[in-house]
């Protein structure tokens, strides 16, 4: 355990007491497809004989920068589909200003995920560079990819959730991929500066008139953060079908079971996590949004950044306290451009920083005994079935049926570093 006070001196930190923490497991619907090249091919021959892909034609297949459950076996399924389809299949990234706005950039984000091209057999073309695409009622230029506009044919494929910022009807999904992902940095700043909740279907609707889409390829993750559903759609199904899914999708949400907190800890944040950083439908939306909270955690203490976000550390400013570790893993950068385009400003400001995990968990949970201290600690907002439980809500898990507890409750372990083990 670190043995060094803070510099102030006037707080110590080594006398405070922690909780002690037992394993609960969440119990979710776990129905995740067991064979995902099985579930694209059976999604193929849906639309068999009424999709526009003809033999020869070139395709361009999109690939985003979320942390999608087995994207690339998912991917070179859908290469192959339309190899066998006589196709001439190529991968674009599409991912907006993600991977630092550059092309080499985004090009690691997806070999990150697995995706090269001798893993997926095709070519995988990036680029910053994007044509417009046309002009919304508002006023502002829409763009694509152009590589993916100058292609016989684009099939978006993408993962349909609930967004960090949209409410309602729409969420991320096939319609996003297309209007955000595919614009690339201009493209996605034109529409989030202006708002992106007014402005994304207008948006949506008249990129998906003026691009070559011929193909859907959604996906549906459980609570598990595994894909329970492939669907390949036609062009003129694509808003039917991200609205429909979304409803899915919402039902698998995995949610944090206890409210009140007064501290929540979390390992790791990150863009394959949450394209927040910090998932606002677990953390809260007023974290993101503003307003009224639905459920209160007083206090969010974050430890580190993923490997897979490459520095980019937007929603930052949803936590409370963070670490040095983590701080000092930020591309500034890559972090000011992802803001930015995204007008999430405020979700970039640096939150008091500590040395190590234990003086980080100790001031956030300082002012409660720990006896009493209502605490959870989780991997991530992405994987929420096994997590750790204060003392406090030990009685309160063991009278909810979906949860099991695993195990005694033992106090934190860390290493000599102070760090979480």
């Amino acid at each position: 355990m670190s043995t060094h006070p803070l510099s102030w001196r006037f707080i110590d930190l080594q006398t405070v007491l922690l909780p002690r923490y037992a394993p609960v497991r969440q119990i979710f619907v776990d129905d995740a497809l067991p064979d995902l090249r099985a579930a694209v091919h059976q999604a193929f021959e849906r639309v068999a004989g009424r999709c526009a892909i003809r033999p020869g034609k070139r395709i361009a297949v999109t690939a985003g920068s979320r942390g999608i459950d087995r994207i690339a076996e998912i991917t070179r399924a859908v290469v192959d589909e339309l190899k066998a389809w006589g196709a001439g299949p190529f991968i674009v990234p599409a991912m907006g200003s993600h991977g630092g706005a550059t092309a080499a950039g985004q090009l690691a984000v997806l070999q990150g995920y697995g995706i090269t091209e001798e893993a997926m057999g095709c070519p995988i073309r990036a680029s910053m560079e994007a044509v417009p695409l046309g002009t919304t009622a508002q006023g502002y230029t829409l763009y694509c990819d152009h590589y993916a506009w100058e292609s016989d044919g684009i099939v978006l494929l993408n993962r349909v959730k609930p967004h960090s910022i949209l409410v309602g009807e729409v969420g991320s999904g096939l319609m996003k991929m297309l209007a955000i992902g595919l614009g690339k940095q201009v493209g996605a700043d034109a529409i989030h500066v202006r708002g992106l909740q007014e402005n994304f279907l207008p948006a949506a609707r008249l990129a998906l008139q003026q691009a070559p889409v011929v193909l859907g390829v959604a996906l549906v993750e459980n609570a598990y953060h595994r894909t329970a559903r492939v669907e390949a759609v036609l062009p003129e199904e694509i808003e039917e079908a991200d609205l429909r899914l979304l409803r899915l999708a919402r039902s698998y949400l995995p949610t944090l079971p206890f409210d009140p907190l007064d501290v929540l800890i979390v390992r790791q944040m990150g863009k394959e996590i949450s394209g927040a950083g910090l998932d606002p439908h677990v953390v809260g939306m007023h974290r993101r949004l503003g307003g009224q909270p639905a459920q209160e955690i007083r206090r969010i203490v974050v430890l580190d950044l993923t490997a897979g976000t490459h520095g980019n550390a937007i929603g930052v400013g949803m936590a409370d306290l963070i670490t040095e570790r983590l701080k000092g893993k930020i591309d500034p950068e890559a972090t000011a451009i992802n803001a930015l385009t995204s007008d999430f400003l405020w979700g970039i400001k640096l939150p008091l920083a500590l040395p190590t995990d234990f003086e980080a968990i100790a001031l956030a949970l300082r002012p409660f005994s720990p006896q009493q201290a209502r605490s959870v600690l989780i991997q991530d907002t992405a994987h929420l079935d096994q997590i750790s439980v204060s003392e406090a809500l030990l009685e309160e898990a063991r009278g909810n049926p979906r949860l099991e507890v695993l195990g005694a409750p033992m106090p934190l372990r860390f290493d000599d570093q102070g760090n979480l083990e």
